[in-house]
């Protein structure tokens, strides 16, 4: 494959990750009231939570604006870097690694640039509506971040017996998370279950 193919099919693949999150974080923000938590399958729900923290709503490193600026900065860093390795004529799958990473990244920075300036926030039943530029929820750089899947794929109580957690109630796999969370995710898997030798051979390489 060539490099140029390289670069554009990467290029389709971020803006596809890109298009596709955003699509649903509207339909979710404008279709579904915050907190609101729809059952499709007794596995799988759509929860509409927003959040200030990284992926899976974890909770917040540095404040807000010190991890927006971080996001944009590893994106930019990322976009160079699949550059380079392109240029390198590295293997098509390690490129789509990490162009699914850097498009799930660039999905929820969106979401912090913009979302506090286009949408209100609307109290409880009624669901968000797009605003006039500015006259959102929240200034540039400080929108909250869209989430809505949820995969309650186990319960359990814990015994009594158990240090700390006796008799809690546990789910796995608890966090709410959206599209771009699931890019991330899947291109950080990936590389460390098929190019983790090329991912360390390549930051080595731009260390030294």
């Amino acid at each position: 494959m060539s490099r140029k193919t390289k670069l554009y099919l990467s290029a389709a693949l971020f803006m596809s990750v890109l298009v596709t999150d955003q699509i649903i974080k509207f339909l979710v923000k404008t279709g579904m009231h915050l907190g609101q938590h729809i059952e499709i399958t007794p596995w799988f729900h759509l929860a509409f939570v927003e959040n200030n923290g990284m992926a899976f709503g974890w909770e917040l490193i540095g404040g807000k604006l010190f991890l927006t600026l971080f996001r944009l900065v590893a994106v930019s860093f990322i976009g160079w870097f699949i550059y380079k390795e392109i240029g390198r004529r590295r293997p098509f799958g390690y490129i789509v690694c990490l162009t699914l990473i850097m498009a799930g990244a660039a999905g929820n920075i969106i979401d912090c640039l913009f979302y506090g300036l286009i949408f209100n926030d609307p109290p409880y039943p009624y669901t968000a509506q797009l605003v006039p530029w500015g006259m959102g929820y929240g200034d540039f750089l400080f929108g909250r971040v869209v989430d809505m899947f949820y995969f309650p794929l186990v319960e359990w109580d814990m015994p009594s017996w158990v240090p700390f957690y006796g008799g809690e109630h546990c789910i796995f796999f608890s966090p709410v998370f959206n599209f771009a969370d699931a890019a991330i995710s899947c291109g950080i898997v990936a590389l460390i279950l098929f190019y983790h030798k090329q991912t360390t051979a390549s930051l080595s390489n731009e260390a030294s």
